[in-house]
Order: structure tokens, then C-alpha cells, then sequence
């Protein structure tokens, strides 16, 4: 399976660029799916719905389905939170996953950076980060494209991971 990251520091527009290269990769052709990372709590689901009844009565795994999506939810109660690994397993095959989050994780990634969060980049100490993206010049031993460049970002991740 063919896996990029896109990491960096909060507000540094990392969900931005991952929809404006899931748009551009998936108009080029391919099929595109995509992790993301949360650092926190989080539901997909609402109080008083059929299926937070279930996954309130104790059920380990919810699966509400329809016939334009389905969606898994699966409750950890105080388990481990699973790697990318065992996450990317469960993954239909695609032309290529994106991965938002997952900062230390060891595949290829794009950091992006906005100056104005005064965060260092993450790029200077980990050599897994192969280019930046972000909206200040940068002087770096790797490829730095513009934030908003999404077809140059497209076309290195694409080469990148030889689509």
C-alpha cells in the first residue's frame, strides 16, 4: 500500500492541504483514501441516534450502514489505540493513502508550516519529513514548495511513491 503523510504543528494548515490533495489526485485518476489523527476525544455520532444507544449499552463495535456509506465505530474501553499499521490493514485497497497526524511514524511525509504560529519545523530533526510546504520562503536541505502549491505538492508526493 502506498502511504504519505502530512504532518505539522496545530494551525499550520495541515487539513487544508490534505483536501486540496485528495481534489487534485483523485481529478488526476487515482483512488485516495485517508487517515486522520486526532489527539483527543472525538464522535462521529450523536445522543440519542440508534447507534450511540448501542455503543452506550456497551457494544465493542457499532456498524451503521445504508446504501451510500457505512461506518465503523469501534470502542476501545481502555484498550491500547491501534498503530497506523494495524489502522492501514483495515483499509480497502487504494491507489495511495494519505495520512494526516501520525508526526513520528516512520513513512514519507509533506510537513506543512505557516509562520505566523511561530512553531519550529518539525523537518529540521526528522528526516522521514521529505519536503515542506509552507507560506514562507524556508532554507532547507529538501524540497520547499509554496503552502497553496497543491499540483507541485501533488506531483512530488506522486513521484514520490511511484504513481
Amino acid at each position: 500500500m502506498r502511504v504519505f503523510g502530512i504532518v505539522g504543528w496545530k494551525n499550520a494548515g495541515k487539513t487544508g492541504l490534505m483536501e486540496r490533495l485528495v481534489t487534485e489526485i483523485t481529478a488526476r485518476g487515482f483512488s485516495v483514501s485517508t487517515v486522520k489523527h486526532a489527539h483527543h476525544s472525538f464522535d462521529v455520532d450523536h445522543p440519542g441516534k440508534d447507534s450511540f444507544r448501542h455503543r452506550e449499552a456497551g457494544a465493542s463495535q457499532v456498524l451503521l450502514a445504508s446504501r451510500n456509506r457505512i461506518a465503523l465505530m469501534h470502542e476501545l474501553r481502555g484498550a491500547p489505540e491501534p498503530t497506523l499499521e494495524l489502522l492501514l490493514a483495515q483499509l480497502a485497497p487504494v491507489d495511495l493513502v494519505l495520512v494526516e497526524g501520525y508526526k513520528r511514524d516512520g513513512h514519507a511525509k509533506v510537513e506543512a508550516h505557516r509562520a505566523v504560529t511561530g512553531n519550529p519545523l518539525i523537518a529540521s530533526d526528522d528526516p522521514t519529513v521529505r519536503a515542506v510546504a509552507s507560506d514562507t520562503p524556508i532554507g532547507l536541505d529538501r524540497p520547499v514548495f509554496g503552502l497553496d502549491d497543491t499540483a507541485a505538492i501533488a506531483d512530488f508526493i506522486l513521484r514520490e511513491v511511484g504513481l
